[in-house]
């Protein structure tokens, strides 16, 4: 998709399947991934505190200004820190979300990848993953892979930034699983509405989403993703065995929580009850060996 977004009746997914389009592949299309700038209107964030929160904790822990952005999603993040500085590269496997990224944010790099399995040839003072893209990772396998990529790929001291959901949270509250949830947006003229339903799979120790839209046209999309439920010391000692020391993980203030992170705010310390949860960690001086 090109930085000029295509009308609501135009919009790449916002129709019915494509002819010989099986149920199974239209359910595993991402709507709103497909359709960037109706991502951001979905999940807006004008002033930048995600990107403001990275800049903030890079220099609270003394990281560098080369930095991989991955899961960069439209790219706003990755273009706001190029902007004030520094050299950054984002990766992601949307191909319409790296499109509008090139387009909309040209002081940036951007790559195609997995972030369970990406090779750039590089190395980088600061690695992010922020929204919960680093939950993609389902199984062990899968978090060990990103983690040992993400130490293949960094500056030995160099800093992993995460931000996500707290898998700790659901242990003593069931507020986000009630349901379905109901929004409506309208963008451009056009409303979206969608149900969504959030259920744990215990035995996988997925959370499970079901999104149900309705486009402006009245056809109806139904979705299903998932993310894992890490817990704080699980995710301590994946990033033990991978070569990190943690530095901080907390669940606020961050740019996703309630009361929200603002310039100054320091980590909560020891708090990991909240919905969110934040990770600061260091790659030890002995980096782990391999190709980049």
């Amino acid at each position: 998709m090109s930085g000029e977004a295509a009308s609501p009746q135009t919009m790449p997914g916002a129709g019915a399947a494509s002819p010989g389009e099986s149920p199974d592949a239209l359910r595993a299309r991402n709507f709103l991934t497909d359709n960037p700038a109706l991502y951001e209107a979905q999940f807006p964030d004008p002033g930048h505190r995600a990107a403001r929160f990275v800049d903030e904790t890079v220099r609270r822990f003394r990281g560098g200004r080369t930095l991989l952005d991955l899961g960069c999603g439209t790219g706003r993040d990755a273009g706001y820190l190029a902007g004030i500085g520094y050299t950054v590269t984002g990766l992601d496997s949307a191909t319409a979300m790296l499109d509008h990224a090139r387009a909309t944010h040209p002081a940036a790099n951007f790559v195609h990848g997995d972030l369970r399995a990406f090779r750039l040839g590089t190395r980088f003072d600061t690695i992010t993953c922020l929204d919960s893209a680093l939950l993609y990772c389902h199984t062990n396998a899968e978090l060990a892979a990103f983690l040992a990529h993400c130490a293949h790929h960094l500056t030995p001291g160099g800093l992993l930034i995460a931000e996500m959901r707290n898998g700790a949270f659901f242990l003593g509250d069931t507020e986000l699983l009630g349901g379905p949830r109901t929004r409506a947006l309208t963008w451009r003229g056009a409303t979206y509405r969608s149900h969504t339903t959030l259920r744990i799979d215990h035995a996988a120790q997925l959370l499970r989403r079901e999104r149900r839209w309705t486009l402006p046209d009245g056809t109806a999309l139904h979705q299903e993703s998932a993310w894992r439920l890490l817990f704080p010391q699980e995710l301590r000692y994946f990033l033990a065995v991978a070569g990190f020391d943690v530095l901080a993980l907390f669940d606020g203030p961050g740019p996703r929580t309630d009361p929200v992170w603002e310039p100054g705010a320091a980590p909560s310390p020891d708090a990991a009850s909240g919905d969110r949860l934040h990770l600061v960690a260091r790659l030890r001086a002995a980096a782990p060996e391999g190709e980049t």
